[in-house]
């Protein structure tokens, strides 16, 4: 009998929601598509409701996953971009639909929403 590795993806949906799952990962790529490249203050100030603990976290996830490049300037004060990468740019139509759907579901529920 297989055992089963709880880390490997079960089917392709698993996987894709693993690298840009979560409360995060959707409105920094989101932000990032929108603005080319961003520092780490333009994203905490874009996106309010996030921990700076949290925001690192999330960068260092899609980095790892290669979704982001981050790109450190070795000067003082310490100066970091964060970009896009070509696998992370694949995702912004998927993204958009979704935001698209949100828009009709949050219109259908009268919401106030927040702008993406």
């Amino acid at each position: 009998m297989r055992k089963i590795n709880l880390d490997e993806p079960i089917c392709s949906v698993d996987y894709a929601f693993k690298r840009i799952g979560g409360k995060y990962k959707g409105r920094i790529i989101w932000y990032l598509n929108a603005h080319v490249v961003m520092r780490y203050g333009e994203l905490r100030r874009a996106i309010r409701d996030i921990t700076p603990k949290m925001l690192t976290q999330t960068l260092r996830e899609l980095e790892d996953d290669k979704l982001i490049t981050r790109k450190v300037y070795h000067e003082v004060p310490p100066k970091v971009e964060y970009s896009l990468t070509e696998t992370g740019a694949e995702l912004i139509p998927f993204i958009d639909h979704l935001r698209q759907w949100g828009d009709r579901q949050i219109e259908k529920e009268k919401l106030n929403p927040i702008l993406c």
